[in-house]
């Protein structure tokens, strides 16, 4: 019984740090590919390229929205977030909340 303890606790163990890792990863896409689209002033939206809407296609945006920080909001710019996830076709859903930011209905 004690062999099976531990082997599921090996098993969940893993299990978080592979989770963890795949969050990691498509924060550095995120950055990487999106960065220069999302960072505050909130004027002058650029329409993001073809690769920063690759990167929001399969990133884990729940896993990434729980990490966002105060520290973060100063840098990236929550509207300019919800726009490109508007202009990539996976928008936030209304009242969806990133960090302390709540996303409005769409327009």
């Amino acid at each position: 019984m004690a062999k099976l303890m531990c082997l599921c606790f090996i098993i969940l163990t893993i299990a978080v740090v592979v989770s963890a890792d795949g969050c990691d990863g498509d924060r550095q896409d995120m950055i990487r590919e999106c960065g220069k689209y999302q960072k505050l002033p909130a004027e002058s939206k650029l329409a993001p390229s073809d690769g920063c809407c690759v990167v929001w296609e399969k990133a884990n945006i729940p896993c990434l929205c729980v990490g966002v920080t105060k520290e973060k909001e100063k840098i990236s710019c929550m509207e300019k977030v919800g726009y490109v996830a508007n202009f990539c076709k996976k928008s936030f859903p209304h009242g969806y909340k990133r960090g302390s930011y709540t996303f409005p209905p769409l327009a």
